[in-house]
């Protein structure tokens, strides 16, 4: 059968006509503004409306950047999950949510880097933009780097979830809190003990939350690789992409030698942070993904150094 002939089986209503058929209507009259400047701004709106505002802004906003890095690839393409906001008074309605994205925007179009500096400076324009004292920006990415096999050398890409936050206040300055989360091994300690041999382990989850000090400089110290170090240096084992024979023989031995506990993972976390001097203060939560269990086991802890001073 040829295209004459298929054409010819049925014929559809036009494309205007199809979509009547299924509600389009015709355009009413306009009678409200196009002008910009004549339009109503119910956002700009000034009287008493009852309560101070917190935080208005947006999420979930996705967008390509580019990120510095203390391990290969030293400089990489990821996609970053953007968050924005900032405070209103109960004197204003509300904020201009298009001034969010016109900002990264013109920081996108002039090579946006994401680093500690850059942001700083971003959360300052965004509240002169937004004609506020304070603003806050938050972005979360996958931070990619090489791993090579302990005995192959065999390289291969493993990934961290990492994120920064600053906060921007007129009065106060630049508060900058920074998460990554790592994954680990680890081996259980009471099936190490209790058994005759082997022993169970699984999969953990290292979260690291720390509050940066004042004069921290990411060009001397690569934060991300700092905390991926404090995570997988206490562990049982670290996490490889490529295993070749020779290789897990000597992970699974590693491990055997170093069980940990969640606890322990947490505690031993926290004596690296502690000795780090760019952390401020931080929380440490290990989350594992139990092998002989449909549970995952947890431990948190927290420390503030600030407190040592009180």
């Amino acid at each position: 059968m040829n295209k004459t002939e298929l054409n010819q089986i049925k014929q559809l209503p036009s494309k205007e006509e199809r979509h009547k058929l299924f509600g389009s209507v015709d355009p009413g009259p306009r009678t409200k503004p196009v002008e910009k400047d004549r339009m109503a701004d119910l956002q700009n709106s000034k009287k008493d409306f009852l309560f101070d505002i917190d935080m208005v802004g947006i999420s979930n906003v996705k967008h390509p950047i580019r990120i510095p890095s203390g391990l290969t690839p030293q400089i990489q393409t990821t996609i970053g999950t953007f968050s924005f906001g900032s405070s209103i008074a109960k004197g204003s309605k509300g904020t201009n949510m298009s001034r969010f994205t016109e900002q990264l925007d013109k920081y996108h179009n002039e090579g946006f880097a994401i680093d500690i500096e850059t942001l700083k400076g971003f959360t300052e324009e965004l509240a002169a933009r937004l004609k506020q004292t304070d603003a806050e920006v938050e972005v979360t990415f996958p931070w990619f780097f090489e791993r090579k096999g302990p005995y192959s050398d065999l390289a291969g890409m493993n990934h961290a979830d990492a994120t920064i936050r600053v906060e921007y206040d007129q009065e106060t300055g630049h508060d900058v809190t920074v998460t990554l989360t790592g994954k680990i091994t680890t081996l259980c300690p009471c099936s190490k003990e209790i058994s005759e041999y082997s022993a169970h382990n699984q999969r953990g989850n290292v979260t690291m939350c720390v509050k940066l000090t004042d004069d921290f400089d990411e060009q001397e110290q690569d934060w991300k690789s700092a905390l991926l170090e404090a995570a997988e240096s206490n562990a049982s084992a670290r996490i490889h992409p490529v295993l070749k024979r020779p290789d897990e023989k000597m992970v699974t031995e590693q491990a055997f030698e170093n069980p940990r506990f969640v606890e322990d993972i947490v505690r031993l976390v926290a004596a690296d942070l502690y000795e780090y001097e760019f952390v401020e203060s931080f929380t440490v939560t290990c989350r594992n993904e139990e092998s002989i269990h449909l549970h995952d086991a947890v431990a948190t802890l927290s420390y503030d150094k600030k407190q040592e001073i009180l």
